[in-house]
């Protein structure tokens, strides 16, 4: 259906940019969701009229209320999708995460209501009305709800959409919710037991718990979460791949939503090279960046001796004392400066968030090693957090 709804009202999108293809994607599959829901809203209701069965026209009420977070997903896309503006220079991407987190807490009320109705429903027990047209709608209702999980689920992997990914759970919520009330009607069918309370109040703890986890997944990028491990990977190795970069470290990523992302990184590069030519450099690997990657780029440029022994040679063995205090921790920004005392070797030191130290005993262990070798030396310790 979705391949097919494409094809008719979103033409020539090899024209269209990556981000407005993947808005126009958002809206499509916000408005599908609308109509899969007041459909199964009104089957539903008049199957649930027709039965006299209250379950039946209970769920119809919450597939409008799913209506509803399709609205909101539909109006997130569109929201998002708007062009950056003088109070908004990055654009207005975190409106997906803010919508996506409107969804997860609607999955957390819904089984919220489901778990306290389940208890009322243990200590009061109620007949259930079992007939052919109720299973019927059930299952077409599973179906339906299975169909919106799997296209909602593959557009959240495609296009990394929060929104996509919190309806996707929501859906797969509704369905298994849906398929314990079937099988509580079947079981008091042919046994005459009630389950029908407690597995509502299984199914309850699980929406509530998908909702969290959902929630979770939305609130991260909105409070600053750490980068992709592999992101970080390729714009190290991207920046490597360059003549006359030594080292690479300090990275920083904003993520303004999909496709608006912000980094800044430190590029080691050596102090004995052309000044004009490294500078043109840098400015090449940030356009290079953006047009790659997608991402905007300020890249600060750090000195480092390259071609001095005495240096090269200090500096290994500074890497060989941090190792001894944790073999976590590295270096870099590496200088040495002599004086008629003693000599000053100036690093940071990036102490990872796992390790157990505090910065301070962090830099108070290894300036007692460097102090104990030989030749008056004295270590000037920055403490840096890796960002991933």
């Amino acid at each position: 259906m979705i391949t097919f709804l494409s094809k008719v009202f979103m033409k020539d999108l090899y024209a269209e940019t990556a981000q407005e293809v993947r808005r126009k994607y958002g809206v499509l599959f916000g408005a599908v969701g609308i109509g899969l829901n007041v459909l199964l809203f009104i089957i539903k209701l008049v199957a649930g009229v027709i039965s006299g069965s209250v379950a039946i026209i209970a769920d119809a009420l919450n597939n409008l209320s799913d209506g509803g977070s399709s609205i909101i997903s539909l109006v997130g896309f569109k929201l998002s999708g708007q062009k950056p503006d003088p109070t908004h220079p990055f654009g207005h991407g975190r409106f997906e995460y803010i919508t996506g987190l409107i969804i997860s807490m609607v999955i957390i009320m819904m089984g919220g209501e489901l778990f306290i109705s389940s208890i009322r429903k243990i200590v009061h027990p109620a007949e259930l009305a079992v007939n052919k047209v109720s299973i019927i709608i059930l299952i077409i209702s599973i179906l339906v709800k299975l169909y919106m999980f799997y296209y909602n689920k593959m557009g959240s992997i495609k296009f990394k959409s929060a929104v996509m990914g919190a309806t996707a759970m929501d859906s797969l919520c509704d369905s298994i919710s849906t398929f314990v009330v079937l099988v509580c009607m079947l079981i008091y069918k042919y046994t005459g037991f009630n389950l029908d309370g407690f597995g509502g109040l299984l199914v309850g703890c699980f929406i509530i718990y998908t909702g969290v986890m959902s929630a979770k997944d939305t609130i991260n990028p909105l409070l600053g979460a750490a980068p992709d491990k592999d992101f970080v990977e390729k714009i190290e190795k991207f920046v490597m791949s360059y003549d006359g970069i030594e080292g690479v470290h300090d990275l920083i990523v904003h993520d303004y939503g999909a496709g608006r992302m912000m980094i800044s990184l430190h590029a080691e590069v050596s102090a004995e090279g052309n000044i004009l030519d490294l500078h043109d450099t840098i400015d090449n690997i940030e356009h290079k960046l953006h047009e790659v990657l997608g991402c905007f780029a300020v890249i600060h440029m750090d000195p480092i001796m390259v071609n001095d022994d005495s240096t090269n040679r200090m500096k290994r063995l500074t890497e060989l004392v941090v190792k001894s205090v944790d073999e976590a921790m590295t270096i870099h920004d590496f200088r040495m400066v002599m004086g008629q005392t003693h000599t000053n070797l100036i690093f940071d030191v990036v102490l990872p968030y796992y390790v157990k130290l505090t910065e301070s005993e962090a830099k108070e262990e290894i300036s007692k090693k460097i102090e104990a070798l030989p030749g008056n030396l004295y270590a000037v310790i920055d403490i840096d957090r890796p960002m991933v």
